[in-house]
């Protein structure tokens, strides 16, 4: 029996109450497949199906292999479409990891409390700390294409990826492409010792870091054998069309003005591209232009495009890494004034 919409074809044994006080309780009876099916879905310890409860404020009574969830009506419907979601995943891979079980738990009771959605994988863990942070959120949400820039520890990549992974687990892509230019601060491939994965890894570090912080070892290395992730360096993007897919291009104040156009034209069907990067630090050889810097001349006011500009009240970082961009900013603000000075004598 397929997993999908099951709150519609559940065996349900209960009825609606009304109480004295005039509201609604629900109880519901969930049958499932059989005894290796209930265990799996009920986690080690039913420390799964604690977490359901607590989220969504239900009781849940478990017995071989029958779920009985009971609670107010709204309570017991969202801990139906978090069963439904679940054993969705169960029957399609044959097994649950606790990272997602926990981003579909706290995605549905974000939903119910009125948080933005998808931005919380675990708890206290992913939600926007700041007000640029929530409007970055919000527009990764309302918009295909969002470019999010600013300085370092604004959580551009962080949320990026944590959007991602929750639009993969809900369904709404089929896959992740994380992106990195890899030739940065002068250093050219070729002159590396190793292979080319050993070459590259160490350009691609933080995304991996980041989806670290979401995900177990070993569901990122299945997602990246079963092509669920993929991560890449820019150049590998060419002459491909990326269909049903998140992509992120992280870094992207050290691509070209020609390789940000290459980027952006491989956008495919029911696609999303969050592209980050802090045009304070670009590490481009020579005199080349920066194609993050260029781009936001070119696509301005482009409808379906969002800008978002983080600042130094966005740092999430150690406390001292807001006080040494301020300090470049106003060290870099004096350099600049001094030299107008001199050009005026």
């Amino acid at each position: 029996m397929d997993g999908g919409h099951l709150c519609r074809r559940l065996i349900i044994l209960g009825h609606l109450l009304r109480t004295s006080f005039g509201l609604s309780h629900l109880e519901r009876i969930i049958q499932l497949s059989d005894p290796d099916e209930a265990r799996t879905l009920f986690g080690a310890k039913d420390v799964y199906l604690k977490l359901v409860r607590d989220a969504c404020g239900v009781s849940i009574t478990a017995r071989n292999s029958m779920l009985k969830i009971e609670g107010g009506e709204g309570a017991v419907r969202r801990a139906c479409e978090v069963f439904d979601r679940l054993l969705g995943i169960l029957r399609r891979t044959g097994k649950l990891y606790k990272s997602e079980v926990i981003d579909i738990v706290y995605s549905h009771s974000l939903s119910a409390s009125g948080a933005p959605p998808g931005t919380r994988v675990q708890p206290q863990a992913f939600t926007p700390r700041t007000e640029g942070q929530a409007r970055y959120v919000e527009a990764i949400k309302a918009d295909d294409i969002v470019f999010g820039i600013g300085p370092a520890g604004t959580g551009k990549t962080f949320l990026a990826v944590a959007m991602a992974v929750s639009a993969l687990r809900r369904g709404s892509v089929r896959k992740i492409v994380l992106v990195r230019p890899v030739v940065e601060a002068g250093e050219s491939l070729g002159y590396l010792p190793g292979d080319v994965m050993a070459k590259v890894n160490p350009y691609m570090r933080p995304l991996y870091d980041a989806l670290g912080e979401m995900m177990e070892f070993s569901q990122i290395r299945e997602y990246i054998e079963r092509d669920l992730v993929e991560i890449a360096p820019l150049a590998y993007m060419r002459g491909r069309t990326l269909n049903d897919a998140f992509v992120i291009l992280d870094e992207a104040q050290n691509t070209s003005a020609e390789q940000m156009k290459m980027f952006l034209t491989r956008m495919g069907l029911r696609s999303k591209m969050v592209i980050t990067g802090d045009i304070t630090q670009v590490d481009l050889p020579g005199p080349r232009r920066s194609g993050l810097i260029l781009i936001q001349q070119i696509l301005r006011g482009v409808e379906g495009i969002r800008f978002v500009y983080l600042t130094n009240k966005d740092i999430v970082r150690h406390k001292l890494v807001q006080r040494i961009v301020h300090a470049y900013h106003v060290f870099e603000e004096r350099g600049a004034g001094n030299s107008r000075e001199s050009e005026k004598r």
